[in-house]
């Protein structure tokens, strides 16, 4: 009988070769929705005890869910579910299970029995008590409700984004400034936001001399709009909420009521608890709010809060100075030669340190940035887990007028030169000479036949990595491996 041994592997060598090597993550970035779906039943049952978060919940669900919130927010008993799904249409079935399913995964409705059987719909009694309040006032007021005198030194909007911007764009100076401890224009970061950079996995300590730089994920965040980048951050800060000793619901339910807030308008820190002093204190450093000083009694949100959990928020609300002086992001600013010069037509800071993370910098004037992509420099951008399909999206995505004249009567995909789009992925094959699958090695076997047998049996159901048919040894894929085993059992046992 014939004899096989098995491990784990792609070759005889080695045992498990995917656990040495694993292929970087993705940014993830959640919406409210998916964010508060990963969120225990517990969770979601304090965080509805907020008529803010409840009203935030309410405004970002889909429109037939919001449909069939507010038609049994008032009935005080269950509705069948036959009787929900009446409600539309039967070309909207598909769109009305999708929608049960959204409602019951957030924990807005449950299931509940109904006289005589049926299955039925009813609101969770938490969140529909305080979606009431929310709709309807009643309850506590909230925390920044209380009156003010007027203000000798407001601020207008003008002011508002002007400060949120300067204070985020220190973020993201401080992420493509290899760590450095001040922004570009010698703005503070303060150690709070490069622990939830480092959390959030945007940056990572590096392992020569622990100093922070970026990471693969860090640079498809600064990829991202200013609105998702803002919602992202603050996701990352909210999973540190316990280790601060703050609340979360509480914190939630502050940031909420900043995004119904009246952008140009101040309103009162006082009766806030200690904890949401706190909280207001970190905001303050990211941008969303702006205060003159710690102990002052208010504080004017700003448009990065203001806009923060909307999907729906559009392009031309986000923030003025969110493009930059000269509106190069809109139009594009970027000129890419087939000599691999790259020509950046900006005064931003932030943009020429972008480009710096890939390319060699050679000059530099007062609207233009000369480079060159080099194989050392693009090499350390893969080294810092930048892909090529990054670096070249970016180029595309910021490429002059003039790349996509050319682009057109060249007749090509990218408006990039081939000969660039191309040297750019061979560097980055350089890197990728070997692919790793994890595996389990089948050898030794004592005739041909046998192993003839196991190799076409593991064909046939598609788990076969490898095999050399002069040597006798064959690997298969770890998820098949019980499948031809026991294949083996079998034949093993009929051919004894």
């Amino acid at each position: 009988m014939s004899d096989v041994k098995s491990g784990q592997g792609n070759s005889s060598k080695g045992s498990s070769a995917s656990s040495l090597i694993t292929k970087p993550a993705n940014l993830e970035c959640k919406d409210l929705e998916e964010y508060l779906k990963s969120r225990p039943p517990e969770v979601l049952e304090k965080l509805y005890n907020y008529p803010a978060i409840c009203l935030a919940v309410y405004r970002e669900l889909p429109e037939i869910a919001r449909q069939f919130v507010i038609r049994i927010l008032f009935v005080e008993q269950p509705i069948p579910q036959a009787v929900v799904s009446s409600w539309a249409t039967q070309v909207y079935a598909k769109e009305n299970t999708s929608v049960s399913q959204v409602l019951t995964e957030l924990g807005v409705w449950r299931s509940a029995a109904y006289p005589g059987g049926l299955a039925a719909w009813e609101l969770c009694p938490t969140f529909k008590k305080n979606l009431k309040i929310a709709l309807l006032g009643g309850g506590r007021p909230w925390s920044m409700s209380n009156a003010l005198d007027p203000d000798q030194k407001s601020r207008d909007i003008d002011f508002l984004d002007t400060y949120a911007m300067s204070r985020w764009r220190c973020v993201l100076h401080y992420m493509v400034g290899a760590g450095s401890s001040k922004g570009m224009e010698g703005e503070g970061i303060s150690p709070d936001a490069v622990r939830i950079l480092l959390h959030a996995n945007l940056m990572k300590r590096d392992e020569t001399d622990g100093s922070p730089v970026i990471t693969r994920q860090g640079f498809q965040f600064l990829l991202l709009d200013t609105q998702a980048q803002v919602w992202h951050f603050m996701l990352q800060y909210l999973d540190t909420c316990e280790a601060r000793g703050l609340n979360l619901p509480e914190c939630l339910s502050m940031l909420f009521q900043l995004s119904f807030s009246t952008l140009g308008r101040d309103y009162s820190s006082e009766g806030l608890s200690p904890g949401l002093l706190t909280f207001l204190q970190h905001l303050r450093e990211f941008g969303l709010v702006y205060q003159r000083k710690r102990k002052e009694g208010r504080f004017y949100p700003t448009r990065l809060a203001h806009n923060i959990t909307s999907k729906n928020a559009s392009h031309a609300t986000t923030l003025a100075q969110d493009q930059e002086s000269n509106a190069t992001k809109d139009k594009g600013y970027i000129i890419v030669e087939t000599n691999y010069r790259v020509y950046a037509y900006t005064d931003s800071n932030l943009q020429v340190a972008l480009l710096g993370l890939f390319t060699e910098l050679l000059y530099r004037f007062p609207n233009l940035v000369v480079g060159v992509l080099t194989r050392d420099s693009v090499r350390q951008a893969f080294r810092g887990g930048i892909t090529a399909e990054q670096i070249i999206s970016y180029l595309e995505q910021h490429a002059h007028p003039t790349m996509l004249t050319v682009e057109q009567t060249i007749n090509t995909k990218s408006s990039l030169p081939p000969t660039v789009v191309d040297q750019v992925k061979l560097w980055e094959n350089e890197r990728n000479r070997f692919t790793y699958t994890e595996g389990v090695v089948y050898n030794q076997f004592l005739s041909q036949a046998d192993f003839i047998t196991l190799r076409d049996y593991a064909q046939s159901i598609g788990v076969m990595i490898w095999q050399n048919e002069r040597i006798r040894t064959m690997v298969v894929t770890k998820n098949g491996h019980d499948d031809v085993k026991k294949f083996w059992k079998r034949y093993s046992k009929g051919g004894s």
